[in-house]
């Protein structure tokens, strides 16, 4: 009996929308295709088992998707998604066949999926909306237990009260992870972009030291990845300063937050928001009080 979830007539959509002709996968070389596989996918994708039809790229894709579960193949083929998309964003490709696109969130949605927000309407518009009262009460109430707790518990209470905020909106939150020699305290995905989270409760506002080494972090990794640095206690002034404009980080403070909660904000459009100014004006963090 053959479980595998996707059929003949897959392939080969999946060939056209990741541009599979000539054993290729979209842009990607052999370093950087086995690189987002390791980094953003935790697959070795170089594995033997994989190389069992050809040694392709094109070929261990399909190889890996012949074996896959319905969840690792629905992971997968959403990372893909995501990388073409913001590739195709950046460039100004438009879509050339509607029609495939909607296949293959068909597809998607086969595999126990759904298609992002942006998806379902104008991908150049963003969705002002309302946090609903009950989740937004919730919400609040849990970071309020957050603030009552010692030191040392309360870090990563924080992380967890973040992950359940970002997945309450949409933002396919994920939790922290140890990549060698250091530490990321989650990511979340947001309009196609994959943003890296650092978060601080302390009673110490963070300054330019804590700014630049999350920096590193986030330039050492995809060139499409972002970073979101929340301190409940905010950032010095002199920090900012130092800090500099023009960086791939946006920041956030424990005022954000509770406007956010209090005003029953929708978080995707603060940080929409946030992100727009941070281009204009290459300052990665304004108060949210400021952006409304």
């Amino acid at each position: 009996m053959n479980n595998n979830p996707l059929k003949r007539l897959d392939f080969d959509l999946l060939d056209y929308m990741f541009e599979m002709g000539g054993g290729f996968v979209l842009d990607f070389s052999n370093r950087t295709f086995s690189e987002f596989f390791a980094d953003e996918l935790n697959i070795d994708i170089d594995n033997a088992s994989y190389c069992d039809i050809g040694n392709s790229k094109a070929k261990r894709l399909r190889s890996y998707l012949r074996q896959a579960s319905k969840e690792e193949a629905l992971r997968v083929l959403n990372s893909l998604w995501e990388y073409r998309a913001v590739k195709r964003k950046r460039a100004g490709v438009e879509e050339e066949n509607p029609q495939y696109v909607s296949e293959f969130w068909e597809l998607i949605a086969r595999l126990g999926g759904k298609p992002p927000n942006h998806q379902k309407g104008n991908s150049q518009t963003v969705q002002v909306e309302k946090m609903d009262d009950h989740l937004a009460n919730k919400l609040l109430g849990k970071l309020m237990e957050v603030s009552t707790l010692d030191p040392q518990p309360r870090g990563y209470a924080f992380e967890k009260f973040l992950k359940e905020l970002f997945d309450a909106c949409g933002l396919s939150g994920r939790a922290s992870f140890r990549l060698v020699g250091e530490q990321i305290d989650g990511s979340f995905e947001m309009m196609g972009e994959t943003y890296l989270l650092e978060a601080k409760w302390t009673n110490q506002q963070v300054d330019a030291t804590d700014l630049r080494a999350f920096n590193a972090k986030v330039e050492d990794k995809a060139t499409w990845s972002r970073g979101l640095f929340i301190s409940n206690s905010g950032f010095t002034e002199d920090g900012l300063l130092a800090f500099g404009s023009g960086k791939r980080l946006i920041c956030m403070d424990g005022l954000d937050l509770s406007e956010v909660l209090l005003g029953r904000l929708s978080l995707q459009s603060v940080l929409s928001k946030k992100v727009r100014r941070a281009a204009e004006t290459g300052r990665p963090f304004v108060r949210v009080r400021d952006l409304l």
